[in-house]
């Protein structure tokens, strides 16, 4: 992950000061609040061979000038299917698997760990737009709310960060060129749309272009209502295909379902031919006046 320094001031809306902006629009409470609930497939078999589910919650707390805290907590490994918890009950329903591979120990329970919340440390204040660059709580909420002027201003923010990671790659990765990062311009704009719905307080009407950018950015598929896992219904969307592939026969596919009432994030799906690597998260962000604390064990 990136932490520049560089700072917006002069910058956020260069080239696009006639554009209509979100009014500054006063925070709803002491933090932005994150949640996301990850659920994966365990990515081997245990007992009498059956499948268990890890799943684990983190959050973060945000004040409007910056402050972050973090909080995380293991909530424990449980069969899968309906099948899947027939064979654990027929194994003695076990609390707890452990095995070798490959020289490790590998422990799963089905009880919640003890978790944590800390303020962040060496954080240095403001709000981090994907992962190029700090701005301000002011700064957000002058983003702009056309969702062409907001494309074009999500464009150039990538094309700096591609810049800038190619020329980093110049000495740890020799062989690559910028077209490896230009050939994904689409699928990292469609990313940062999506980190718009959720990672930090921006205004309504910056989300509503920011969905709206998703869904007409190019390879992206718009792939109808749907539930998510708390039963929340949304629109989902597909992100376009990678285009390089790390290896030979590898493949990743990312859907994200998406409250369009009030365009934030609700879950995202994400299924990669390595084994043991498809996951679902599902999200609740916004505004609350409760104070960081360690997640419920539930």
């Amino acid at each position: 992950m990136r932490y520049p320094m560089t700072v917006l001031a002069g910058l956020l809306l260069t080239g696009l000061l006639a554009v209509p902006a979100a009014a500054a629009t006063p925070p709803e409470a002491d933090y932005w609040r994150v949640e996301v609930v990850g659920t994966r497939d365990h990515p081997r078999p245990v007992g009498s061979g059956y499948t268990v589910t890890e799943r684990s919650v983190s959050v973060d707390w945000q004040t409007p000038d910056g402050k972050l805290w973090g909080a995380y907590r293991e909530l424990g490994a449980r069969p899968k299917s309906e099948k899947d918890r027939a064979a654990w009950k027929a194994d003695g329903s076990p609390t707890s698997w452990t095995y070798r591979t490959e020289g490790m120990k590998i422990s799963l329970s089905t009880k919640p760990g003890e978790g944590y919340v800390k303020k962040t440390p060496k954080w240095p204040g403001g709000f981090m737009l994907r992962e190029s660059r700090f701005v301000t709580y002011r700064q957000l909420q002058s983003l702009p709310t056309d969702p062409a002027a907001l494309r074009a201003y999500m464009v150039k923010d990538v094309r700096a960060w591609i810049d800038k990671s190619a020329e980093e790659a110049k000495t740890t990765s020799p062989n690559s060129t910028i077209d490896n990062w230009l050939n994904n311009l689409d699928r990292y704009v469609a990313e940062y749309a999506i980190d718009l719905l959720y990672r930090n307080p921006v205004p309504f009407k910056v989300r509503s272009a920011a969905y709206q950018v998703l869904k007409t950015t190019k390879g992206v598929k718009d792939l109808g209502r749907a539930k998510d896992p708390l039963n929340r219904s949304g629109q989902k969307l597909a992100l376009p295909p990678l285009a390089q592939k790390y290896q030979k026969g590898w493949s990743l596919e990312e859907r994200f379902v998406v409250d369009t009432a009030t365009m934030t994030l609700l879950a995202h799906y994400v299924d990669s031919s390595d084994k043991g690597k498809s996951r679902v998260d599902y999200y609740r962000v916004g505004w609350t006046d409760d104070k960081p604390a360690i997640p419920a064990a539930g």
